[in-house]
């Protein structure tokens, strides 16, 4: 294929505290062997040194590809984040990049091949990675749920396994739906489902990214009540955005009655948990837990205990966790260093 009929590429490296490892990420990103190619390095208001780190790396480069490095003036969030980036992009092919992965240099390249022997039908293609430590060791080849034949009616019965950081997305994805609603910590799914609603979402079964464990994605196990409380509220309202950007999504595509049946309970589970988790001055505790509807009722009581019988709860949730200190590593599940 000419040069003059390849598809432009933008990779859109998004970092947030990743002072560790934004310098392999931008010089893996500057490393493509795809061109024409545009490399957005944009750093999210970070308050360590990532982005000084991503200008050091960028220092002196003098390929072949277009480079962009920016630093938003204050924190946007992930969805926020890319779909900022999505707009200021020029390419075709969105390729997303997150600030402690490493994009194997062939990957912008097989990803345009993949797409253009599906001639440009898939609005999002998901590869395969290699599951690195924190030191850059690979563990093991972690392989997606296959997306060729998944439909719409499938994803609302089962959300198949994706990772968002090896993604690429047609850029006909925000020009039909526009940017992704601030406030949803994981875009995968979000964009998943518009690739259905659009044309397609395929798999390409090769690991063309090394996603580091113990990054921004790792769970933080709470050592105390208060703590947990405060993660659920702050996943509870991503998890609220994310359902929110699907049902005006769906109503965009014409099928928001029927996506809006299917995630009723979903929905009515995060309003639950907000109601609990953060309060108003209106209504008492029991009475929002009488009045939700749709809710499992070991869920219901879960709240209610951590709501009504701190003394109770706290006291065990210090003790677990002090137990898997004892056992496997720190309160967050991470082993310990000798």
């Amino acid at each position: 294929m000419s040069q003059a009929n390849r598809p432009r590429v933008s990779l859109l490296l998004a970092c947030y505290r990743q002072e560790r490892f934004i310098a392999d990420a931008v010089q893996a990103a500057l490393a493509q062997t795809y061109s024409p190619l545009e490399i957005l390095v944009s750093d999210d208001a970070s308050p360590d040194a990532t982005f000084a780190l991503a200008q050091q790396a960028v220092r002196g480069y003098a390929g072949p590809h277009r480079v962009v490095l920016r630093r938003n003036p204050r924190n946007l969030g992930i969805s926020a984040h890319f779909s900022l980036l999505a707009e200021l992009a020029q390419g075709e092919l969105l390729v997303v990049a997150a600030g402690d992965d490493v994009s194997e240099p062939q990957r912008c390249a097989r990803l345009v091949a993949h797409w253009l022997a599906h001639d440009r039908r898939p609005d999002l293609i998901a590869s395969d990675l290699l599951d690195i430590d924190t030191a850059g060791r690979v563990q093991q080849r972690l392989a997606h749920t296959r997306l060729d034949d998944w439909t719409l009616a499938r994803w609302l019965q089962q959300r198949p396994w994706l990772v968002g950081a090896s993604h690429a997305w047609s850029k006909r994805l925000f020009a039909a739906f526009g940017p992704m609603r601030a406030g949803a910590h994981a875009e995968d799914q979000i964009m998943l489902l518009r690739a259905l609603l659009l044309g397609g979402a395929t798999t390409l079964p090769e690991p063309l990214v090394r996603w580091r464990r113990g990054g921004l994605s790792a769970k933080r196990r709470a050592p105390d009540l208060a703590t947990l409380r405060l993660q659920m509220a702050q996943g509870n309202r991503a998890t609220l955005a994310a359902i929110e950007q699907h049902l005006a999504d769906a109503q965009q595509a014409g099928r928001g009655e029927e996506i809006a049946a299917a995630l009723a309970a979903p929905l009515a589970r995060a309003r639950f948990t907000a109601a609990m988790l953060e309060p108003s001055p209106r209504g008492s505790t029991w009475r929002r837990f009488l009045q939700a509807t749709g809710v499992p009722l070991d869920y219901r009581l879960r709240l209610l205990g951590y709501t009504t019988l701190p003394w109770l709860i706290d006291p065990l949730i210090r003790t677990k966790a002090r137990l898997r200190i004892a056992r496997h590593g720190d309160a967050a599940g991470r082993p310990l260093q000798d």
